[in-house]
């Protein structure tokens, strides 16, 4: 609300709900963001996005990496759209549909990237020595993703209400952004959940290594370059990811308009940034190519759920080192 006056009269208070693009009653410092977001940036982010969603769709198609590529494609499309939006917003900070776009695509989609992320522990674990688990592999997914669609489905709800909120609901629009700030907690507790059991999982692997217990096709597997690779690459982008959700609780906690969420360049750095960087690790690192376990158990798994077949999980070599081992034991590819 703003309040203006005349040469003839008393003040008129002008609401900014009736706002439609920049002008005298209607300023920029007025909208939620505060400013005109940055062009340049917001291309550049968007065209990434749209590099990697293409990247994902072609390895995903080629090396049958149906789940883990499907639900990174589904989070590019919704940063790309969210970008893409905020392109908009640069030419008319007051497009309210550009804005609604922007803030519940770019909230939800790096849930979306978490779950292939969680799908690779399982994985990871069936290679190496499923023994050494705390959970039995399979249980990981079962665990993990649906926490994930949990703050998946809390952070939808927190935006839609905030979008439906306008700005003669201030009521409804504080829930919406106390229900988007417990969505990405829970995300961000969920995730270091997820952190503590890799760490564990990593520490009792390099134990029983050192031990000297472990297995040819094992250590194969442990010592693979490749399979290294891709694990640093899921580590990366795990720790950005992380990042990302922890700027985004102090950022809402302030509400909306606050001093953080006007600040662009903490934005660009800690969301934009921190999400494109994980998503260009794990496009650039497929599994496909770098852990072609992963790749036969994914693709052995839509083959099976289509044909109505349920088999148990076993462990599968891993790399260029243990060839023999997955030729020989086609049945260890079920999941």
């Amino acid at each position: 609300m703003s309040t203006t006056t005349n040469g003839t009269g008393p003040g008129q208070h002008i609401s900014f709900k009736l706002c439609e693009e920049v002008g005298p009653y209607c300023p920029v410092e007025a909208t939620v963001l505060g400013y005109y977001p940055n062009l340049g940036v917001n291309a550049f982010l968007a065209a990434a996005f749209g590099l990697c969603m293409i990247g994902l769709i072609f390895t995903g198609i080629w090396k049958r990496t149906w789940g883990y590529s499907a639900a990174l494609t589904a989070g590019c499309i919704l940063e790309f759209a969210g970008y893409i939006a905020r392109v908009l917003l640069h030419q008319n900070p007051w497009n309210s549909d550009a804005f609604q776009t922007q803030i519940c695509a770019i909230i939800l989609a790096p849930t979306l990237i978490c779950i292939s992320i969680y799908l690779t522990l399982k994985h990871v674990t069936l290679s190496v020595n499923p023994a050494l688990s705390r959970f039995r592999p399979r249980l990981y997914p079962l665990i993990f993703v649906p926490a994930d669609v949990s703050c998946l489905i809390l952070q939808a709800i927190g935006g839609s209400l905030a979008a439906s909120a306008g700005y003669d609901k201030p009521e409804l629009l504080l829930n919406g952004d106390r229900v988007i700030i417990a969505g990405i907690a829970l995300q961000s507790a969920v995730l270091g959940f997820f952190g503590l059991v890799c760490a564990d999982y990593c520490w009792r692997v390099r134990k029983w290594v050192a031990s000297g217990e472990a297995t040819p096709a094992a250590l194969a597997t442990w010592n693979d370059r490749k399979f290294r690779m891709f694990c640093y690459a899921v580590a990366g982008a795990y720790a950005g990811i992380l990042i990302r959700c922890i700027y985004r609780i102090a950022e809402m906690a302030g509400g909306w308009g606050n001093p953080i969420m006007q600040d662009e360049p903490s934005f660009i750095v800690l969301e934009g940034f921190c999400i494109v960087i994980p998503v260009i690790l794990l496009t650039a690192f497929p599994p496909g190519v770098l852990f072609p376990a992963m790749a036969e158990r994914e693709a052995q798994r839509f083959r099976r759920k289509k044909g109505g077949e349920v088999k148990p999980e076993e462990p599968v070599a891993s790399g260029d080192e243990a060839p023999q081992t997955e030729k020989t034991t086609p049945e260890a590819l079920s999941v």
